[in-house]
């Protein structure tokens, strides 16, 4: 994607302005090639229509997959938890927080406290009215004291959640969050009938726009159209078929062959190919998902920051988004941070590809001539990455030994575990989350063990901070701290590229996650 794309896609999304994106196109003397019925005001999309079986390919699968939203890290669960259930809050393609199961919301003047209205007359699958007490059920089963959920993190500032009748729930922080909606929103606080447990998750039941009909752990999910879906103008299709194709090319085909209807995660290398064939069309959206190579920071080598840079400075970006992403995103700066999000700050001096500097840090930390052992698995793009890193890295005398480990199992034995990995992580609404997500030292999820104490003191002032300037400047410090200190190598950010069969139809694509933010399945419809 070229960079008048990108800023393009941005725009279309409503994450920057008409004016923003006329500033930066004009600051890289790219605004004449703009089409000025781009800048006109969007056609109006079609009205969807009702019916059909829609076919997912999707990845990966795995046979141990469960329908406990506390155990889930991957798209293909978020996707199915939102064919079955909902969420207090939801996240439009713009970006914005909007209702939910929640009618509305209301905060305390420092936003410690914040009121939550319940929708009235809402109806699980099972017949069961939906209540605060469903609410608050959901919601502590990522609290409690003996949770292993990965999104016990994020509510650790929940101090107590309490009813104020059948259709209130009233939030209480022990600090202001001025996001505090849209951690709601996240994936794992799916909303189910209260008392569920153990193996009651497997039934599925929830509120959302399909029940489930049948289910294989990692191979096939069916479900079919919820006849009393409360969301008008949502879930179009009479059916979901979900199959679980972990091999790209494997995925390709079930779609040329018209076995499935979407593919996800459309390999970068064939996109060209794709565009060619008859009746398919290319599904693309900026995001922030990015790749990253985490260092243990409480294990040696990687506890001291010369060796930390070492491998910053010892990776070409720049190359890898032109060979394995083939243009289709952007190099990122050793922090979350992209320009999809609403304080990113360009103006951070980038680590770029240089193996003298590589070579300096690592001599620094005494560490010259010796081997770093890096664990690779068969997921994603982590074994491409792995040898372009390992090839970049020989240029500075740094030598890397790719230890082959098995995808099965990979993020519970190999993640957090090994000193040197790969990983990716998907969007975030806002950056509050990106952070206390995947680099604050209380998170279950910070896949470094990286503690910076400055960094976790202004994580916690941004959060509850409700002057924009200040938390502007306040996010730009972090940025730099990450960029600076911190115990991962971010590579790049990737666009979601995808592809589906043309009689496919949607009004506007997210990028938060791949398939339409995991929404697709009550966002599309067929032609």
């Amino acid at each position: 994607m070229s960079e008048r794309k990108f800023f393009e896609d941005l725009l279309s999304r409503g994450k920057i302005t008409r004016r923003e994106f006329i500033t930066r196109l004009s600051a890289m003397g790219l605004v004449a090639t703009v089409s000025p019925a781009f800048l006109a005001s969007p056609a109006k999309a079609a009205s969807p229509k009702k019916g059909g079986r829609f076919r997912m390919g999707l990845t990966p699968g795995h046979s141990n997959d469960c329908l406990d939203p506390a155990t889930w890290a991957e798209n293909q669960h978020y996707t199915i938890g939102w064919e079955l259930r909902n969420n207090l809050v939801e996240v439009d393609y713009k970006g914005n927080a909007i209702p939910e199961l929640a009618e509305s919301w209301e905060p305390s003047a420092d936003a410690k406290q914040w009121t939550f209205e319940i929708r009235k007359g809402i109806e699980f699958h099972n017949g069961k009215t939906l209540t605060s007490e469903d609410v608050i059920a959901s919601i502590n089963h990522h609290r409690g004291k003996d949770s292993k959920s990965a999104a016990k993190g994020m509510l650790v500032s929940v101090k107590d959640i309490k009813a104020d009748g059948k259709n209130r729930v009233i939030f209480s922080l022990s600090e202001g969050n001025a996001d505090f909606p849209y951690i709601l929103s996240d994936y794992h606080y799916n909303i189910f009938p209260a008392g569920t447990k153990g193996g009651d998750f497997e039934k599925g039941i929830g509120t959302g726009g399909y029940i489930l009909v049948s289910r294989e752990p990692g191979v096939r999910v069916l479900t079919r159209r919820n006849p009393n879906y409360w969301k008008a103008g949502r879930a179009h299709f009479d059916e979901i078929e979900t199959h679980f194709i972990n091999d790209p090319n494997s995925r390709a085909n079930a779609l040329r062959t018209n076995e499935v209807d979407y593919m996800q995660r459309l390999d970068y290398k064939t996109v060209h190919l794709m565009k060619k064939m008859p009746g398919i069309q290319i599904i693309e959206a900026t995001s922030g998902t990015h790749n990253t190579m985490p260092m243990l920071c409480d294990q040696p080598p990687f506890d001291n920051n010369h060796v930390r840079l070492a491998m910053k400075y010892a990776v070409d970006r720049k190359q890898m988004v032109k060979t394995l992403l083939r243009g289709h995103g952007m190099p990122a700066n050793d922090h979350p941070i992209g320009p999809t999000y609403r304080f990113y700050d360009p103006d951070i001096p980038a680590h770029e590809y240089d193996p003298d500097k590589a070579r300096f840090h690592l001599k620094k930390a005494g560490r010259l001539g010796e081997k770093f052992k890096l664990y690779v698995a068969d997921l994603g793009m982590f074994a491409d990455i792995s040898m372009v890193f390992k090839e970049d890295a020989a240029k500075a005398g740094i030598d890397i030994e790719l230890e082959r480990v098995s995808a099965d199992g990979y993020w519970s034995e190999i993640w957090r575990k090994k000193p040197f990995v790969n990983s990716y992580w998907n969007s975030r609404p806002t950056e509050d989350m990106m952070f206390t997500a995947a680099y604050s030292a209380n998170s279950n999820w910070n896949e470094s063990f990286w503690k910076n104490e400055r960094f976790n003191k202004l994580l916690l002032e941004a959060r509850s901070e409700l002057d924009t300037a200040k938390r502007r400047g306040m996010y730009r410090e972090m940025q730099q701290l990450c960029h600076d200190d911190c115990g991962s190598v971010v590579l790049y950010f990737r666009n979601i590229v995808e592809a589906a069969k043309d009689k496919v139809k949607y009004d506007h694509v997210s990028g938060l996650f791949e398939i339409d933010g995991c929404r697709a399945p009550e966002r599309w419809w067929f032609a």
